[in-house]
């Protein structure tokens, strides 16, 4: 710490013109002595000259202490002569002095021409004397040494030296300084205690900068206090936890962990674990019971512990394999979906004679509302065993399948062991819901996570990342659930035994509504059979006028308007049955929201009807071609993708090709531009299945030959006339049927795909396959003139021949 003593000869004459030495950090006061570092070259000059003429030299604060060579704005304008008492010259060049304050000093000017080193020209200033100092001075004196005294007393360090010359002092400037030299003020604060000339103003200053030093240092002393509290009373229950654990142990007593312990450890044996799940356990309650019991590790290592005694490693329910009941409950919940039942059926079959079998993995995939996840429900019902749904839609982190690992602050296991700790067994009914709207982003790709899920062959140890042991899933029952299949992965969906659930006819809603829909909307409404009734021409009305779906949701939206408003009439008095019929359906649902799907008036040249896939069932529609003057171009409109253009372009290929053939004129096509047109231009529509359709319309135009309009179809075409098989064809076949129409082309290969459609279609419409073109424009085209039609030959719905196909295509 710096020192302060009396000048060695206070009537030593100093001169106005003084080298000036710039300081960084700190201030000094007369009678300060300080240790210096001059290493700036400039400032090595001044000292340098002060040193060989009268060892005075001007000191000086800098503003900014970042600046490395200050210009004389950047000084302040009071300073402190002082004297170099001692030099040394440092191996790396630099200075070490010894500087002892003389007076305080303000610069008239700076000169920084004429020498190389700074000078200025100074006034010393003389401090006003004092002969006897006033009451309120000395009551100024006594309070700032009390409180130097406390600043001692709260740990500021200095010296004792110090403090013996401040009891002598009796002068309030000289008080004021030696305060100021050892408090460690900023430049800022004690270039103001500098400035100030007058004693008794300055001291005031000096206990104002002193009193929230106290503060600082109160609040300083509290704080260590407290620490030291928390670090005696830590020590103090560690010392009588040892003492408690002593006076146990001769008692015969335990412990509160060592009765955790030993729960933990019979929990362990009960659960039945594997080899090397217990040995992870037992490794966790050693580490347990060697840590302080209120530490955050104890805290995380119980909560693993507690997982790994909750999950149900060897506890399974028993699969009732009674096939007759199980038949009884599928059907009893769902009409329909045969072959989802019969899938079921067969999974007990092989589990009542084989016994143990590996866990099956089936994906359901249809429209929404066709009741996917309410059949994994039933499924998990027919077998007793427990149900559990997962749903998938928008998980993007790869740590909600496999878990974070302990290391991160609230870890726990992911959503498959979650799910079988719900369950509390370990082969229950595991529900995926829409596993095609999967994300994946920087953390990681879920649907590949899944992959060692969903394989029979690795989920035997599926090792989750917070558990870090194996766990079987091979006796879980896998079942996901997707609106459409392509955006599943490859490796994923050859995992899965892909059921397709497709929508369902007006007979089967109907069925469906009266058998389920409409006595769970009357339960929910509290609502009883002789306060409202349905007909069935009611019930069909609300399918085709107020719900366009291949699902059953909307249909059970609707039937729940008609009972809340039922429901408003009994709770206003209404007394009798409300009979909903087809005349006062609109009183309850207002007018038809959806308009029905009508044929063409009459029989058109350049229009043909087509059949069209959607996620919500089949639709019907009408593909129109004009002809213009024109170069030979091809207009497409309707907002067609690629493949429908595609399309389009191989439709006018194969006319263009058997142009002779069917009486087009050579110069037609180099004479007249085709334009192209699907109606609802506002709604994307794609597929290579409007292909015969396209070129059905195109030759009609040619020709002039008009299109039956109680004739739709479906099909791809190849430039070499062929019709190829499509995807969807039963969605399609049920919208021509909506449609009222009478004959339906399709392709020859897609005739193994009548057996899903109902026996009853056969009543209303006739089906023919085609292999190639003409035979198509044989059966849609009118005939004119002398043409005969040839035969075909009409396939009925029951037929059960088998014929190879290709792949089907959407």
């Amino acid at each position: 710490m710096p020192e302060q003593e009396k000048a060695q000869d206070p009537q030593l004459k100093i001169p106005e013109i003084l080298p000036v030495l710039p300081l960084r950090d700190i201030v000094v006061f007369p009678f300060m002595i300080v240790p210096l570092f001059v290493s700036r070259e400039r400032s090595i000059k001044a000292v340098d000259q002060s040193l060989s003429e009268s060892r005075l030299i001007f000191l000086v604060s800098q503003k900014d202490t970042e600046q490395d060579e200050p210009g004389v704005e950047d000084l302040y304008k009071m300073g402190t002569v002082s004297i170099i008492m001692r030099m040394l010259k440092l191996p790396d060049g630099r200075l070490r002095i010894l500087v002892q304050g003389l007076a305080r000093a303000r610069v008239e000017y700076f000169d920084e021409t004429s020498k190389p080193y700074l000078q200025s020209k100074i006034n010393v200033v003389n401090e006003p004397a004092l002969e006897s100092p006033p009451v309120e001075t000395t009551a100024l004196i006594r309070t700032v040494r009390n409180s130097l005294e406390k600043a001692v007393n709260l740990g500021k360090n200095i010296s004792s030296e110090v403090m013996v010359l401040m009891v002598n002092l009796d002068d309030p400037g000289r008080l004021a300084d030696l305060v100021a030299s050892n408090l460690e003020l900023k430049t800022e604060d004690a270039q103001v205690a500098l400035d100030l000339v007058e004693p008794v103003a300055r001291l005031k200053k000096i206990h104002e900068l002193l009193a929230k030093e106290l503060e600082l240092l109160t609040v300083q002393q509290e704080i260590n206090i407290q620490a030291k509290g928390e670090i005696d009373k830590s020590q103090r229950e560690f010392y009588l936890r040892q003492q408690l654990k002593a006076i146990q142990q001769e008692l015969g007593e335990e412990s509160e962990v060592s009765e955790e312990v030993q729960q933990l450890r019979e929990k362990i044996a009960k659960s039945k674990m594997t080899k090397e799940v217990t040995e992870e356990c037992e490794r966790q309650i050693k580490k347990l019971e060697r840590m302080h019991p209120d530490s955050a590790e104890t805290a995380a290592v119980r909560n693993y512990l507690d997982w790994m005694v909750s999950i149900p490693w060897s506890l399974s329910t028993k699969d009732n394999l009674d096939l007759r009941r199980a038949q009884g409950i599928l059907d009893e919940d769902h009409y329909g979906l045969e072959k989802i039942k019969e899938r079921i059926i067969e999974y007990l079959a092989v589990r009542k004679i084989k016994g143990d079998t590996k866990g099956s993995i089936l994906c359901f995939v249809g429209p929404p509302g066709v009741g996917k996840t309410s059949l994994g429900k039933s499924i998990a019902r027919a077998l007793d065993r427990k149900f559990v749904r997962l749903s998938l839609g928008g998980v993007h982190d790869e740590a909600e399948i496999r878990g974070h690992r302990r290391t991160y602050v609230g870890a726990m296991p992911g959503r498959i062991i979650q799910g079988i700790h719900q369950a509390g067994s370990n082969n229950p009914v595991f529900m995926m819901d829409e596993v095609d709207k999967i994300g994946m982003d920087y953390r990681g790709d879920p649907a590949s996570a899944l992959l060692e899920v969903l394989d029979p062959e690795q989920n035997s140890a599926f090792r989750d990342n917070y558990l870090g042991v194996p766990f079987d899933l091979s006796k879980v029952m896998f079942i996901t659930t997707g609106n459409l299949l392509d955006p599943i992965q490859p490796a994923f969906r050859d995992r899965m035994e892909v059921i397709e659930l497709t929508g369902y006819m007006e007979e089967e809603k109907l069925a469906i509504a009266k058998k389920h829909l409409m006595p769970k909307q009357l339960s929910e409404h509290g609502l009883k059979t002789n306060h409202i009734s349905f007909s069935d021409s009611v019930i069909r009305t609300i399918i085709s006028q107020y719900t366009r779906e291949a699902g059953l949701r909307n249909l059970e939206r609707e039937i729940g308007s008609v009972c809340r408003k039922v429901a408003r009439k009994i709770a206003e008095g209404k007394k009798g049955v409300c009979r909903i019929s087809v005349e006062n359906i609109r009183e309850y649902l207002g007018s038809p929201k959806i308009l029905p799907e009508e044929l063409l008036k009459k029989d058109q040249v350049g229009v043909a009807t087509g059949l069209a896939w959607t996620p919500t069932g089949g639709e019907i529609m009408f593909i129109e071609a004009t002809a213009m003057r024109g170069k030979g171009s091809l207009l497409l409109t309707g907002k067609l993708g690629d493949v429908m253009k595609e399309s389009a372009q191989a439709a006018l290929s194969y006319a263009r090709t058997k142009a002779r053939e069917l009486g087009i004129g050579d110069q037609y096509f180099q004479d007249h531009d085709l334009h192209i047109h699907v109606p609802e231009g506002a709604i994307p529509k794609d597929g290579p299945s409007a292909g015969i359709t396209m070129a059905t319309a195109m030759i009609s135009l040619f020709t002039g030959r008009p299109v039956r309009k109680g004739v739709a179809m479906t099909g791809e075409i190849t430039l070499r006339g062929n019709v190829l098989p499509i995807g969807g064809l039963k969605e399609k076949i049920l919208a021509a049927r909506r449609a009222k129409i009478k004959t339906v082309i399709i392709p020859h290969l897609n005739k193994k795909d009548l057996e899903q459609l109902p026996k009853t279609l056969s009543e209303f419409m006739e089906i023919v396959p085609v292999e190639e073109v003409k035979q198509v424009l044989n059966i849609a085209l009118v005939l004119t003139g002398h043409r005969e039609r040839d035969s075909h030959k009409k396939i009925p719905i029951s037929t059960r021949n088998n014929v190879s196909s290709k792949l089907a295509r959407h």
